[in-house]
C-alpha cells in the first residue's frame, strides 16, 4: 500500500520536522489604517458565500491529509470545528481511497462530522494523465458529498519525490476535456510553489473559475520530500531538495498574478498564512478567501479546543481588520493593499502590476 504509507510519511514529517521555507512576501503588503472608520464593530460582516455555502468568515482549512487512521482522527477534529464555527475545509488527496476503497472512511468522516460545512474533495493532476477521468472525479466527490473538488498541482514536490509522477505533458488539454463534465466546481490548487499568471490565464480560458494559489513561504513540500529522501538513503536527491526547498512564487506575488490573470474568479490565498494579519493582507491584495494548513494541522493534533481557539482568533482578526479600514464587509477591503519593495518590483517586472490594479478595483467597493 504505497500511497497510504507515503501519506503517513507526509503527516509524520510535517508534524515533527522543520518543513517551512522561503517567504510569503506579505511583509511587503500594508493595509492603511482609517482613524475614523465610521462603523460599529459589532455590525461588520465577515460572511461570504462560496459554492452555495455561506461561511461566517473567508477561512478554510485546506486539504492536507487522509488515507490512514491517524489522518482520519485529524480530519474528524477539523470537521467538527469548521462545522461549529461556520467555516470550510478540504481533505487531502483521495487517491489512496480510489486505489484502496477500504480507506474511504478516513475521508468520509469529514462530511459525517461536518454535515453543513463547505467540504472540498481532492485529487492530483498527474492522476488525470494516468487514466483517471470523470468516473474517479465523481467517485471522490460522492465519497464525501463534496461541494467542490480541488485538482492539485504539485510538480515541484513530485520532482523531488523518489516515486514521484513527473509527467505533466498534456494536462491543459486533459482538463479541457473534463471541465464541463464535472458536476461540481473545480478549484485548481498549487501545493506550496504558487500559481503563476500564465498558468492561471490558460486555465481560466478553458473554464476553470477558482484558484488556490498556495504560494511559497509556508510548508515546502520539496523540503518534506528532502526528509523522505534522506530516510530512504537517496542523499543526492535529498541534497538537491535542500538546495531548492525555497522554490516557488511567494504567496503575495502569486495572489497578484492570479488576480491579474483571472479578475472574475475565486482566488484563495494560501501558503504560509499563519495568523489573522496575513489573512487581512491577503484579502486586501484581492483574494476572496484564505486557506490555512500547517498551523491548523498542528492545532488539530493537539485537540479540538486548540484548533477552535486558533480559528476563532483568525475570524476575529478579519473582523477587526475590516473595522480598522472602514470596511463594512469583505468586498470593501479588497483593493486597499499598498505593495512595496520586492513585491512591487516583481509585479512590475512580471508585467502584471497594471492588470492587478485594474482587477482589484473591479472586485472592490468604496464605502
Amino acid at each position: 500500500m504505497e500511497t497510504p504509507n507515503r501519506k503517513l510519511d507526509h503527516l509524520r514529517i510535517t508534524l515533527v520536522e522543520d518543513v517551512e521555507a522561503g517567504s510569503t512576501w506579505l511583509e511587503f503588503v500594508m493595509v492603511p489604517h482609517k482613524a475614523v472608520p465610521e462603523l460599529n464593530l459589532e455590525k461588520v460582516s465577515t460572511e461570504v458565500e462560496v459554492f452555495g455555502k455561506k461561511l461566517k468568515a473567508p477561512i478554510i482549512v485546506t486539504g492536507m491529509t487522509g488515507g490512514n487512521e491517524h489522518a482520519a482522527k485529524i480530519n474528524a477534529v477539523i470537521a467538527e470545528v469548521v462545522e461549529e464555527l461556520g467555516l470550510g475545509m478540504g481533505v487531502g488527496s483521495q487517491r489512496a481511497a480510489v486505489e484502496h476503497p477500504e480507506l474511504a472512511w478516513t475521508f468520509r468522516i469529514a462530511r459525517e462530522r461536518a454535515p453543513n460545512a463547505l467540504i472540498i474533495a481532492n485529487l492530483g493532476a498527474p492522476q488525470l494523465l494516468k487514466g483517471y477521468g470523470i468516473e474517479e472525479i465523481e467517485k471522490v466527490i460522492e465519497m464525501i458529498d463534496a461541494d467542490a473538488i480541488a485538482i492539485h498541482l504539485n510538480a515541484a514536490q513530485e520532482a523531488f519525490q523518489p516515486e514521484g509522477d513527473v509527467d505533466y505533458e498534456g494536462l491543459v488539454a486533459r482538463l479541457q476535456e473534463i471541465v464541463d463534465k464535472v458536476k461540481k466546481p473545480i478549484i485548481i490548487k498549487e501545493t506550496g510553489a504558487g500559481l503563476d499568471y500564465d498558468s492561471v490565464k490558460v486555465l481560466r480560458d478553458i473554464g476553470i473559475k477558482a484558484f488556490d494559489v498556495s504560494g511559497s513561504g509556508g510548508t515546502s513540500w520539496v523540503r518534506v520530500e528532502m526528509y523522505r529522501a534522506r530516510e530512504k538513503g537517496d542523499e543526492v536527491l535529498a541534497e538537491v531538495a535542500e538546495w531548492m526547498s525555497s522554490w516557488g512564487i511567494p504567496t503575495a506575488a502569486s495572489v497578484m498574478e492570479a488576480r491579474a490573470a483571472a479578475p472574475d474568479s475565486l482566488i484563495i490565498a494560501s501558503g504560509g498564512i499563519r495568523n489573522g494579519m496575513h489573512a487581512v493582507k491577503s484579502i486586501a491584495l484581492g483574494a476572496d478567501m484564505v486557506g490555512v494548513a500547517l498551523p491548523a494541522l498542528k492545532a488539530a493534533y493537539r485537540g479540538k479546543e486548540e484548533l477552535k481557539k486558533f480559528l476563532r482568533a483568525m475570524m476575529l482578526s478579519v473582523k477587526i481588520g475590516l473595522f480598522l479600514t472602514g470596511s463594512p464587509s469583505l468586498r470593501y477591503l479588497k483593493g486597499k493593499a499598498v505593495v512595496m519593495g520586492p513585491l512591487k518590483e516583481w509585479a512590475v517586472q512580471r508585467g502584471v502590476y497594471e492588470e492587478w490594479l485594474k482587477a482589484r478595483r473591479q472586485k472592490s467597493l468604496s464605502p
